[in-house]
């Protein structure tokens, strides 16, 4: 069933429009927006098990076989050249209702090189 209220689509629009100005340049490629270097992004997601396991085997082969991790949806992409090292924490809460927590932190790979010493 198609949706012709256009109030829908000027909110949808306003709320692109806002994360276009605040985080993000228009891709040429496609319509998603090119989060680029220099600005915040964040987004979080609940996710069952399976579906977040999934993702992180695609993102460790993307770590291991690539210089390059680029993350996407539909609305954005997220390319980035992470360099080394690479930091993992593992942090296990087991007070009341146990959590455990395991963050990722890629730094950003810079192209610069050591001056010259003479």
């Amino acid at each position: 069933m198609a949706d012709t209220d256009s109030g829908a689509d000027d909110d949808s629009a306003a709320a692109a429009d806002d994360i276009d100005d605040d985080t993000v340049a228009d891709s040429a490629a496609d319509d998603r927006a090119v989060i680029r270097t220099g600005r915040d992004f964040e987004q979080a997601y609940r996710l069952d098990a399976a579906e977040a396991g999934s993702f992180l085997i695609d993102v460790g082969e993307q770590l291991r076989d690539a210089d390059d991790l680029t993350i996407s949806t539909d609305e954005w992409t997220l390319p980035f050249a992470f360099g080394e090292p690479v930091e993992l924490e593992i942090d296990f809460d087991g007070v009341d209702e146990p959590e455990l927590e395991i963050e990722l932190e890629l730094p950003g790979r810079t192209d610069e090189s050591a001056p010259d010493v003479e």
